[in-house]
């Protein structure tokens, strides 16, 4: 059974720090495209980062300020987010595809106030 379990989501004020994580089981992340996702309310759900073998794509909005990352050994991949802003504050998803199928994590809340 395939399972990405997130975490790391949170309240945070602008301009701090946060770590996602997504762990994954029954599911290879280094041989398949991994992406982190988000959606607020009233929006479409936004692709934020991707990552596949060495190979990484930012949304604009988010260029120089996350970086996603993955840890072949602990089979997880990450979104450090650094200068976080209020228009950050989203339900954040992990995605895993590959040739198994197209999977989703279950989210984590990120709110970015003062």
């Amino acid at each position: 059974q395939v399972r990405l379990v997130e975490s790391g989501g949170g309240l945070v004020q602008p301009g701090e720090s946060l770590k996602l994580s997504c762990k994954a089981s029954g599911f290879t992340i280094r041989l398949s495209t991994m992406n982190w996702y988000r959606q607020t309310p009233g929006k479409e759900r936004e692709l934020v980062a991707s990552i596949f073998l060495e190979e990484r794509d930012y949304v604009d909005s988010v260029k120089g300020r996350f970086t996603i990352s993955r840890d072949d050994v602990e089979n997880t991949v990450y979104l450090q987010m650094n200068s976080l802003r209020p228009e950050d504050t989203a339900v954040y998803w992990c995605n895993g595809r590959n040739w198994q199928g197209n999977y989703w994590g279950q989210g984590t809340q990120v709110t970015v106030s003062s």
